[in-house]
């Protein structure tokens, strides 16, 4: 993949130790804002050779589903002008495979999970569910449901507030009501507020906005699409702004809700920008492909950044773009 854009240089050790970076995602406190995205830094602790995973908010998985799935053609991931596109087709290995090689390499390292899940029936949601409902070491669920709807002529279950609910509804039946649980929503739709109101009405502590925004690539010398599968998922610097206008309406909207922002975040200042428009913790995704320690990076950005803006605890600026 060539890309066409690059992220900050190498982070360095500041002494910044007086910033207070502790948030709270509903009843999960993590011990600073700053996690993995779901599909970019591996099921497990792949990213253990680059920087302790251990001193992250968490470490969120990449979405595993009922049993293994191939995903989608190759090719998968093009660069663009400003972050990627993907098709990958969340492939994985299931949550059998999961839960027996994956997540003890994670508790070995110290990290605080969160495990994404995804399904194409709200059936294999609640089979996902089911498996994890008596497993210690996970801190929450974040339920992809940016997934078709084999249901509903392969609609996503996030492109309505119908499919929304009866996702985070079946999962939250299966988990009860002590598991925090996380809705990962689409910026897809033209009324993401309807949809995170039918979410936490469902039954989810908190929402993590945004997932890629559909896009497409055509090889202009071969005059066919760029990616196997046609079309995909647009990621990195150019969804940004839309990943902030999500989450700065979500919290207008809901003051209390509990955000996980996420999009185009690879520099501790973009981590800033989420966290005033109205994040609780920031997610970092794409930027990893091109520098595997920028979630790492970013967390010392973002505490150098508190330590020069006299900032001496993180919940002074999240939602401070809300007036």
């Amino acid at each position: 993949m060539t890309a066409r854009w690059r992220l900050p240089g190498r982070f360095g050790n500041v002494g910044t130790s007086r910033v207070d970076l502790t948030t709270m995602v509903g009843r999960v406190t993590l011990r600073n804002p700053v996690l993995t995205a779901a599909g970019t830094s591996g099921h497990g602790a792949e990213l253990a050779s680059y920087f302790d995973l251990a001193t992250l908010g968490a470490v969120v998985t990449k979405s595993f589903s009922e049993s293994t799935w191939a995903g989608n053609p190759s090719p998968r991931v093009v660069g663009t002008d400003a972050g990627m596109i993907n098709s990958v087709g969340l492939q994985n290995p299931g949550v059998d495979h999961w839960l027996a090689n994956d997540l003890p390499a994670l508790r070995v390292v110290g990290a605080t999970v969160v495990a994404s899940i995804w399904g194409f029936t709200l059936e294999s949601y609640r089979n996902v569910a089911i498996k994890l409902s008596d497993v210690e070491g996970i801190a929450a669920v974040e339920v992809n449901v940016s997934c078709p709807n084999v249901e509903d002529r392969r609609l996503m279950f996030a492109h309505s507030t119908h499919g929304t609910a009866s996702v985070i509804r079946a999962v939250r039946e299966v988990l009860g009501p002590d598991v925090a649980l996380w809705a990962k929503l689409s910026p897809n739709v033209t009324a993401l507020t309807d949809i995170v109101g039918a979410a936490v009405d469902a039954g989810a502590d908190a929402v993590t906005l945004i997932n890629t925004v559909m896009g497409m690539v055509v090889d202009v010398e071969s005059r066919r699409p760029a990616l196997g599968a046609g079309g995909g998922g647009l990621s990195g610097p150019a969804i940004r702004p839309v990943a902030v206008r999500a989450i700065y309406e979500a919290r207008k909207q809901f003051p209390n809700l509990p955000i996980v922002g996420a999009g185009g975040v690879a520099k501790g200042e973009h981590a800033v920008e989420l966290l005033m428009a109205g994040a609780n913790a920031v997610q970092i995704g794409t930027a990893t492909f091109y520098d595997p320690s920028a979630p790492a990076r970013v967390l010392n950005e973002l505490r150098t950044w508190c330590a020069n803006h006299r900032v001496g605890n993180v919940q002074e600026i999240i939602g401070a773009a809300q007036g």
